[in-house]
């Protein structure tokens, strides 16, 4: 068994504000004001986009390089989509990724494949176990 990357979060006592270490980095999470937070710092949410997006650029830039592509900067912009149902409500993620230099049809194309590729994304769309436990 091969342990990957792993984080810790701690809730401290100021409402639903965490402090997070991945390795030698820490972050600082939080919820908006209207959810009873303090907005002192993005929200997981934000933060599971942001992975993503940043997942996917980088993903996009290690391909390109091996290919030999100059795709510039590479922008991923993330939202979520709430839409209500027949079945209830559905929440979808959208991608809006752009380069700064000019693509072909054919990179076009082949970009699009490998964004879906990116390790991030595939765990969320539901290729990881998730195993919850109370120590």
């Amino acid at each position: 068994m091969k342990t990957a990357p792993a984080s810790k979060v701690i809730l401290t006592n100021r409402n639903y504000l965490a402090e997070a270490q991945m390795r030698n980095h820490f972050a600082v999470i939080d919820e908006p004001l209207d959810l009873g937070g303090d907005d002192n710092a993005p929200t997981p949410m934000e933060y599971l986009l942001t992975a993503i997006g940043g997942c996917v650029s980088i993903t996009l830039r290690m391909y390109s390089e091996r290919k030999g592509w100059d795709l510039g900067e590479i922008t991923v912009n993330m939202k979520l989509e709430t839409v209500e149902t027949e079945n209830g409500i559905q929440k979808k993620l959208i991608e809006e990724i752009a380069f700064e230099k000019e693509i072909t049809p054919d990179q076009h194309k082949r970009l699009l494949v490998i964004a879906g590729k990116c390790p991030v994304a595939k765990m969320v769309k539901g290729e990881t176990v998730i195993e919850s436990m109370i120590v």
